[in-house]
Parts: structure tokens; C-alpha cells; sequence
């Protein structure tokens, strides 16, 4: 069985993370099967994500890579073919051009509470995201997140940061925005507040009325953006 097991593991690419779940004959021996990975661990042939989870891992010239974070989370973002989550936080910070620091830490974005897991080198936390998730609005999810999460990019000064905002939101379709001003209204108000001054700025004539009424007129948000970079932020109460 072992030759069985290697035969279709030779098969995965590499770097992909599977379980017991992913050989046929593991319906029938799936305690066979899990002794037989675990042996291969053993013998260096492959490694352990975490319980239950492994794959082939690549050499480079640099050294052994882990798998990409995907790989690391796909069970987390989806299930039987529906979408329950999604990579957000630090990932999206460095996808989006908000900073180069490549995160040791993993944060997904979910409908449901969980309780924070480590994976291999990842530390997985997950944000409890009140929008409902799908497909369409997941990259508008994942940049409100990162208006949410403004002070904690790293590497970043808020003035770098803010200008970063503004061109990501210049090159949203208007339908998009329209969304993104919808979904907003289930965040924090510092969120819809640094929203709102940046789409009044972008166009002075975007109708933010929905998001300044969801705010607290005295409530200040102390965000340390300069006025020359977001100079509609004294509108929003931002200093």
C-alpha cells in the first residue's frame, strides 16, 4: 500500500497540502493510510502542516519553502464548495501594496467567531466580518479590512498609507463604490469615517450622506493623516 500512496502523492504538486481524506483506499484503511504518512514524515519524504495535514515540500536554491498561504488555509475559506471565508489583514496588506512585510501571521476574515490556530510557520487569526461573504465582494471586504486595520500596517507611515487608500479607490468602478458604502456601514466608525473622507475626496460630489449619519457627530478618529494628503478629513472628524 505503500507504493499505492507514494504512486499518488508523485501525482499532488508540490506544495499542495492534503489529508487522508485525498486517497481513495483511505475509506476503507484510514488508519493504514495515516500510519503510512506519518511514516513518510518520518523519513523526511514529507511534512506535517498540522495534525492530519501534509505535503511535499520545495527545495529552492534559498533553501525549503512552505507551502503558499493558500495552501495553508484553503479548508478555512471553503467548504464543499462554498465560500466561508477569506485571506485578509496582513496578507492583504501586502497584496495590495500597502506594505512589503511578508506576514508571519494569517488573518481570515469569517461570518463565525473561531479561536486562533497555528499551522506550520502561520499563526491564524480570524476576524469576525459582519458583511456576508461571497465571491463578488470578497476584494472589497478585504480593502475595508485594511481601512479598518489602518493603524496596524506595518512598516508604513499613515500619510504613505492614506495616499495608497485613495489610489486603490480611484480605480474602483462606480458600482463598486456604491458597494463598498453599503458594506462599510457594518464596520467600526473609524472605518467609515476614513472611508468617507477619502471617496469625498476622490469626488467631491459622491453622496458619503449614508456613512456621515452613521457616525458620531463628537467622536474624534485619531488616525495622524497629514491635511496635504486628506485634507477632507476635518469633515469626518479625523486628526
Amino acid at each position: 500500500m505503500t507504493d499505492l500512496i507514494k504512486n499518488t502523492i508523485d501525482k499532488f504538486s508540490v506544495g499542495f497540502v492534503f489529508t487522508i481524506a485525498d486517497f481513495p483506499v483511505s475509506k476503507e484503511k484510514p488508519k493504514a493510510v495515516s500510519k503510512i504518512l506519518n511514516n513518510l514524515v518520518a523519513e523526511g519524504f514529507l511534512r506535517r502542516l498540522s495534525k492530519g495535514r501534509f505535503y511535499k515540500p520545495q527545495i529552492s536554491k534559498f533553501g525549503e519553502l512552505p507551502p503558499d498561504t493558500f495552501q495553508v488555509v484553503k479548508d478555512l475559506i471553503e467548504k464543499d464548495g462554498e465560500i466561508i471565508g477569506y485571506l485578509t489583514g496582513y496578507a492583504a496588506f501586502n497584496d495590495l501594496g500597502l506594505t512589503t512585510q511578508v506576514p508571519a501571521t494569517l488573518q481570515i476574515g469569517t461570518r463565525k467567531e473561531k479561536k486562533s490556530l497555528t499551522r506550520g510557520i502561520y499563526r491564524i487569526r480570524f476576524i469576525k466580518q459582519e458583511n456576508t461573504i461571497t465571491k463578488e465582494n470578497i476584494p472589497l471586504l478585504r480593502l475595508l479590512d485594511c481601512l479598518r486595520l489602518f493603524k496596524e500596517i506595518p512598516d508604513t507611515m499613515p500619510d504613505t498609507a492614506c495616499r495608497r487608500f485613495i489610489y486603490l479607490f480611484q480605480q474602483l468602478t462606480p458600482e463598486q463604490i456604491s458597494t463598498s458604502k453599503r458594506l462599510v456601514l457594518k464596520y467600526n466608525p473609524a472605518t467609515i469615517a476614513l472611508l468617507g473622507a477619502i471617496l469625498q475626496m476622490i469626488n467631491p460630489n459622491e453622496d458619503t450622506t449614508p456613512l456621515f449619519e452613521k457616525l458620531n457627530p463628537i467622536t474624534i478618529y485619531k488616525l495622524n493623516i497629514s491635511l496635504e494628503i486628506l485634507p477632507t478629513q476635518t469633515n469626518w472628524n479625523i486628526r
